[in-house]
């Protein structure tokens, strides 16, 4: 359980960097990496565009592996599961039951 919740906590601090590196990305219309760029001078602009799509692949990859690794951590109550499939087991059978053509008991007449 507690891998579970050590997982699904990674998957939700990578889901928030990748939003925020998305957002800071220069799109088509203009973006926050205009406005970044323009006061970082050490990296330059293009320099700058490289690293945020390095970034935004690699939290995606990690988002991913991430989200493969969590099937393997959920908490699974096999105990709990046949208990409750031998409980309704009878139930089922019993309904399942093929049906019978009817016959009337004997005595009693068919009413039409």
């Amino acid at each position: 359980m507690t891998a579970y919740i050590f997982v699904s906590v990674l998957i939700l601090i990578t889901c928030i960097l990748l939003i925020l590196v998305v957002l800071v990305q220069n799109s088509k219309g203009g973006g926050l990496a205009s406005n970044f760029s323009s006061s970082n001078q050490f990296m330059g602009v293009r320099k700058t565009a490289d690293f945020l799509e390095k970034t935004t692949w690699t939290l995606a990859i990690i988002l991913l592996s991430l989200s493969l690794l969590s099937i393997f951590v959920i908490p699974r109550n096999r105990g709990t599961q046949g208990q409750a499939d031998t409980e309704l087991r009878p139930a089922i059978d019993e309904k399942a039951a093929p049906v019978q053509d009817f016959q009337p008991k004997p005595g009693e007449e068919q009413k039409k």
